[in-house]
């Protein structure tokens, strides 16, 4: 089992080892293998990166639309509990003014 605890990568640290695989022509497993990190890590990194920079596969999200959709995401809740006040509200209201 792994530990509990999560190691943290600098968006330097990253964007470096990003570097590293574009340039050194070596695959993904031998630069994490040098740098010590997991190849599963910089495999993810390495293909948001390319995603970023329009080489993605088709449909792949960028790190701006995957924040965007997040954003829409939180967005969309908080309104659907607004109409859900509303409405309660609205049945309410309708209930008081027939009295």
């Amino acid at each position: 089992m792994g530990s509990k605890y999560t190691k943290r990568y600098t968006a330097e640290f990253k964007r470096d080892a990003i570097a590293l695989v574009d340039t050194m022509g070596k695959t993904v497993t031998a630069v994490a293998r040098e740098l010590g990190i997991s190849s599963e890590s910089l495999r993810g990194w390495y293909r948001r990166a390319k995603a970023d920079r329009g080489e993605g596969a088709p449909g792949e999200l960028t790190t701006a639309e995957r924040e965007e959709l997040k954003r829409l995401r939180r967005q969309n809740a908080e309104q659907a509990k607004t109409i859900e006040v509303l409405r309660k509200a609205a049945v309410f209201f309708a209930k008081e003014s027939d009295r």
